[in-house]
């Protein structure tokens, strides 16, 4: 498959023009004009990239690229040794941040509440990137932790009274802790993200909603993962998930 081929299907798939985010977009470092074998990972690490040209993949498609906002731009010790991988290898670098945790299937939000059986019906917060939903039938905050910690691999961070009844659950991926408020307002009993922050403890401890924080790789996993398939099933490519363990 044609490299820019694959970047135009991408970027109209995700709909990456109708973000504002923190990074580019799309493909940040080109490789090889000739795509067809992929390694796919949650971010572009130098473990991921390692993996990639032992794999001898002609593309790398992560959720975390590199160029951030705010970023020193400097192209030096780490920074250098991630590029100079990806330039001596001819390989590609493929990032979709916001784009990839709000597509409506998949999409992180839609495969954290696929994988975890959560029924979503509404969306709050900037962009719309926070999800709400409800569960199948009520269950105690506890039951919910137990089955993240199964599922996900990771056991949750708990804030909240552990016997409290969740019908409406609230999620965004990621960092997305700063959204809690937003989600309070939305009327959800339980809020799920991936990090808490020092203020996290006490908009639940006096709001009396739950917050569950089960891990920012843990929980966005499953986009790339989903991307991924999609893309080998849509065209044929040679597709790899490789997952570098992340305790964050």
């Amino acid at each position: 498959m044609e490299r820019a081929e694959l970047q135009r299907y991408l970027d109209t798939l995700l709909e990456v023009g109708r973000f504002k985010d923190y990074c580019p977009n799309g493909l940040q470092v080109e490789g090889r004009a000739q795509i067809e074998r992929i390694v796919c990972g949650v971010t572009a690490s130098q473990a991921l990239l390692d993996a990639a040209v032992a794999q001898r993949a002609d593309a790398v498609l992560v959720h975390h690229g590199y160029f951030w906002r705010g970023e020193d731009g400097r192209v030096t010790g780490l920074r250098r040794r991630r590029l100079a991988t990806l330039l001596a290898n001819d390989i590609n670098l493929l990032a979709y941040h916001l784009p990839l945790d709000a597509h409506p299937t998949l999409g992180n939000n839609a495969q954290l509440a696929a994988l975890l059986g959560w029924l979503p019906d509404g969306r709050f917060g900037e962009q719309d990137l926070g999800w709400s939903g409800r569960l199948a039938e009520p269950r105690p905050l506890l039951a919910i932790a137990r089955q993240v910690a199964a599922m996900l691999g990771r056991e949750p961070l708990v804030l909240g009274d552990p016997d409290r009844r969740v019908s409406r659950i609230g999620w965004c991926t990621g960092g997305a802790q700063g959204y809690f408020e937003q989600a309070i307002a939305s009327g959800v009993d339980c809020f799920v993200s991936g990090e808490a922050s020092e203020p996290t403890t006490h908009l639940a401890r006096e709001s009396g909603v739950a917050y569950l924080g089960v891990g920012h790789h843990a929980s966005e996993r499953y986009g790339v993962k989903a991307l991924g398939a999609h893309l080998a099933a849509q065209f044929g490519l040679e597709v790899r998930f490789v997952e570098i363990e992340n305790p964050v």
